[in-house]
């Protein structure tokens, strides 16, 4: 593990035109004829097979830290989701989808590819992430109209997306569905209108049908919901409460 911390921390210092040099692969994914959203196999199955270590896990979390923050809270501004309480199964398949050229993220490839060489560091770090409790102070929609735009978005959710992602958003680590409760509105409203535009390749193609016809202020609605869902037992205690 102390291997792979190193190892992990030297990608964090390549230089960004080396990083540039070897830019991640492409594959359709979405596009392409018999494309399978949820099939696992190589490098996803081989870390998904290992039983994680949360104790381990949280020791190589440390370099994930920097930029989505020790608790795994992310930033407000959507550029770093919320990690903290999402499924270790979802969080395994994102990490390969992303070497594979799957999914488009230049700032997190080098990381992945390398973790992507001890996968059972990647099941430790995906357990660890796992325990974590979801904040309860992530960014939100801050309209004027946020009440507005939270009732209409519950209407849309509880219509064609509580099936998959559950009443509280806590989706499903089995069907690799992700825990939404606690993310952040601008990294929902951002995501959501990649997969709606197809510049998400590693889209369930059950979900680009649902968000194909929405709008903008459709989509506006439904991250400001989506926001504001709470996962009982898991969400961690406000601020000045023990």
């Amino acid at each position: 593990m102390k291997k792979f911390m190193a190892l992990a921390v030297a990608a964090a210092l390549i230089p960004a035109s080396a990083v540039m040099a070897q830019p991640a692969p492409k594959k359709a994914g979405i596009e392409a004829a018999g494309y399978q959203w949820n099939k696992m196999d190589g490098k996803t199955a081989e870390a998904l097979k290992l039983k994680g270590d949360a104790a381990n896990g949280e020791e190589e979390y440390e370099v994930c830290g920097a930029c989505h923050l020790p608790n795994g809270a992310g930033r407000p501004d959507g550029t770093f989701p919320q990690l903290a309480g999402q499924h270790a199964t979802v969080l395994t398949k994102q990490m390969v989808d992303i070497v594979d050229g799957l999914r488009d993220n230049p700032t997190m490839y080098p990381f992945a590819k390398e973790a992507l060489k001890h996968p059972q560091a990647v099941a430790d770090t995906s357990a660890y992430i796992e325990t974590l409790c979801i904040p309860t102070d992530h960014g939100k929609y801050e309209g004027a109209d946020a009440a507005t735009q939270i009732a209409k978005g519950k209407e849309l959710y509880e219509k064609q997306c509580i099936e998959c992602h559950g009443k509280n958003g806590e989706g499903d680590a089995k069907k690799f569905y992700p825990v939404i409760a606690g993310q952040h509105y601008k990294y929902l409203l951002r995501q959501m209108t990649e997969i709606r535009d197809g510049h998400r390749r590693n889209a369930n193609p059950d979900m680009v049908k649902v968000i194909k016809p929405y709008t903008n202020e459709q989509l506006v609605a439904i991250s400001a919901y989506q926001s504001s869902l709470k996962m009982p037992g898991k969400m961690c205690k406000p601020k000045g409460k023990k």
